[in-house]
């Protein structure tokens, strides 16, 4: 079996957090500030759909992987927000991809726009940084990524169909 998008999965989570605890906050025009590495989490949503496909449900032991390691080479106060935003939003996400019955690039578009949200509200939240600016700046820079591959995907998925 192949575990090329599961180990994907577990580098991006570190990766993501890391990035978090080195990459400054940038100031937006109401005085909130926002993480700019949140344009990287959309795809780290999408690319959970696809570790999934490789190991179902396990996926789950390959999210708790990723947090554990993150909690070792990240910021700890960024690895523990981190943690409680991807613990809840990817369960979200997990179960709207598990329980949908839709064809992939729908689960993949349905599961990260139920987790977005849920992801950036705990993760700002825990970093004292809550606003509703915030919320939505960055489930929109985190939606980007996800736009991107569902709109690859049901491209080629119509192309197939026809």
């Amino acid at each position: 079996m192949k575990f090329k998008y599961t180990g994907l999965y577990i580098a991006l989570i570190v990766a993501v957090n890391y990035a978090f605890s080195v990459v400054p906050l940038v100031k937006l025009p109401d005085g909130t500030m926002w993480p700019p590495v949140s344009l990287l989490v959309g795809f780290v949503f999408v690319v959970r759909d696809f570790a999934q496909r490789e190991i179902g449900h396990r996926v789950l032991l390959a999210m708790l992987v990723g947090v554990a390691i993150s909690y070792v080479m990240a910021d700890p106060f960024i690895a523990m927000a981190s943690a409680a935003a991807f613990l809840i939003s990817e369960l979200v996400d997990w179960a709207v991809y598990s329980f949908t019955g839709k064809t992939l690039s729908e689960r993949v578009l349905y599961s990260s726009i139920a987790g977005a949200p849920i992801d950036s509200a705990v993760f700002l939240g825990g970093i004292g940084l809550l606003s509703p600016v915030g919320v939505i700046a960055m489930t929109a820079s985190k939606l980007v990524g996800a736009l991107i591959v569902w709109w690859m995907l049901r491209s080629r998925e119509t192309a197939t169909a026809s």
